[in-house]
């Protein structure tokens, strides 16, 4: 059962990560590569790695996200 569960997340993740790299808009990248971020946190904790998964919902959910929604903030937006 639960490698049933890693693996659908697995493939979330993958899916998260690739219309990332499809979508137009960058601020709809960043909320796509939030999610992906997120459940890779979760495939962390899964995996009993709850220092990882701690770091990588802090820093590659909650930091990158920040800096990246500041960057495209200072970009102009293709409408």
């Amino acid at each position: 059962m639960e490698n049933i569960f890693l693996n659908i997340l697995l493939l979330l993740v993958f899916l998260f990560y690739f219309i990332a790299v499809l979508v137009e808009d960058l601020l709809y990248s960043i909320i796509v590569l939030t999610a992906g971020s997120t459940a890779l946190a979760v495939i962390f904790y899964i995996l009993q790695a709850p220092d990882i998964a701690l770091t990588q919902a802090a820093v590659g959910t909650a930091v990158s996200t920040v800096l990246l929604v500041n960057a495209v903030n200072k970009t102009r937006r293709k409408e």
